[in-house]
C-alpha cells in the first residue's frame, strides 16, 4: 500500500482515494474513524473528508493489524494503546520488505526473459 511518489504531493485525499489504495470500502474507512479516534481526517464543506499523510499512515496501522495479522478491532486498538511506535516500526518494515520484493520479482522476470 505505498503511496504513489507522484500522489505524496498532495496534501488532502479523497476517502475514494484512500479506499482504493487499502482496497476496502468507504464504509469500513468510515467504521474505522468512529472506533479508531487517531484516524481524524478533515471535514470540508458538506462533511466531506479530507486525509493527511498521517490519517494515511494511521490508517496504515490498523489495516496491518486487522487486515494482514488477523487481529479484532479490540486487539489492534490494545496494540495500539500499549505499543504504537513498535507496531509502527514493524508495519512500515514490512511494507518496505513487499516493495522489495516486487522489484526483486520484477528484476527475475527481465533476467529469465533475457535468458
Amino acid at each position: 500500500m505505498a503511496l504513489k511518489a507522484d500522489k505524496e504531493l498532495k496534501l488532502y485525499y479523497s476517502i475514494s482515494e484512500v479506499a482504493k489504495m487499502f482496497g476496502v470500502n468507504e464504509s469500513l474507512l468510515r467504521y474505522w474513524e468512529k472506533e479508531f479516534p487517531m484516524i481524524a481526517p478533515k471535514k470540508a464543506g458538506g462533511n466531506i473528508r479530507q486525509y493527511r499523510k498521517e490519517d494515511i499512515e494511521n490508517i496504515r496501522l490498523v489495516y496491518h493489524l486487522v487486515k494482514e495479522k488477523g487481529m479484532t478491532l479490540a486487539g489492534a486498538k490494545q496494540r495500539l494503546k500499549m505499543n504504537k511506535e513498535t507496531t509502527m516500526n514493524t508495519a512500515e518494515i514490512l511494507e518496505r520488505l513487499k516493495e522489495i520484493k516486487k522489484e526483486l520479482l520484477s528484476m527475475r522476470k527481465e533476467l529469465d526473459y533475457l535468458t
